[in-house]
This record gives structure tokens, sequence and C-alpha cells, in this order.
């Protein structure tokens, strides 16, 4: 099935107590400010200056510090299965994203985008 997706977000994940420090050292490194997401709260970030990216830092209950990335899409079953063509595997579903390995284990995520928000001039269109 035809649709979008791009890679959108850089996805610093580490546990609770590093989180601040985190937040402060990337705000200061990246050049932008990274407020607490409103709607879900575990996550600060904003997009990068002169760049169509996301930095984000997510505050992980528990586990070692990674980073990992984010593809948004805009048909979630499709992106998924492309994906799975190319050796990914699926890990969990969590709202409107899926937690994904690569071939080497890394994690990432597939996250559903706001409908038109991806389009010809910001994302890759499959068939």
């Amino acid at each position: 099935m035809a649709h979008f997706s791009r890679l959108y977000a850089i996805v610093i994940d580490v546990p609770r107590p590093d989180h601040a420090a985190t937040v402060a050292f990337w705000s200061g490194a990246a050049g932008v400010e990274l407020p607490v997401v409103a709607k879900y709260p575990n996550f600060s970030g904003n997009v990068l200056p002169t760049h169509d990216m996301l930095l984000l830092a997510q505050q992980l209950g528990d586990g070692a510090p990674r980073v990992h990335l984010d593809i948004h899409t805009d048909d979630l079953d499709a992106e998924i299965a492309r994906l799975e063509a190319l050796g990914a595997s699926r890990l969990e579903r969590a709202g409107n994203w899926q937690v994904m390995r690569d071939p080497a284990g890394l994690p990432f995520c597939v996250v559903r985008d706001r409908p038109g928000t991806l389009s010809e001039a910001n994302a890759t269109r499959w068939e």
C-alpha cells in the first residue's frame, strides 16, 4: 500500500536520575531549549534549529542509557510491514507507535504522524 515515512526523531533514553542532566547537556549542545512535551511528560524535546529533525530525551523507568531513532509514517501498518520485509522485528505496541528492533537488535520506533503532515516535500513515498 502506498504510504509516506521519514526518519524524524533522535531519542536519547536515560534513567530517571540522569534525565535532568541529560536534558541540560543536550539543550546546550544543540542550542535549543528542550521543554517537557505536554502530552508525554516523560519526554523533553524540540525541533532542531535549521533541521526538520526532532531531538527528544526520554525518561526511562529502568534500563541502560541508549539512543534510538523514530520513523514517522502516515500508515503505521504499512510501514511496519515494509520494515519487517527488510529484517526488522516487532517488540511491543504502545498507542500510536510500534517499538521494533533492527536486524542487529537495536531498538527503534515507528510512529503514526498526524494526517496531512507527511508529503512528497518532506518524506519518502513507498509503493
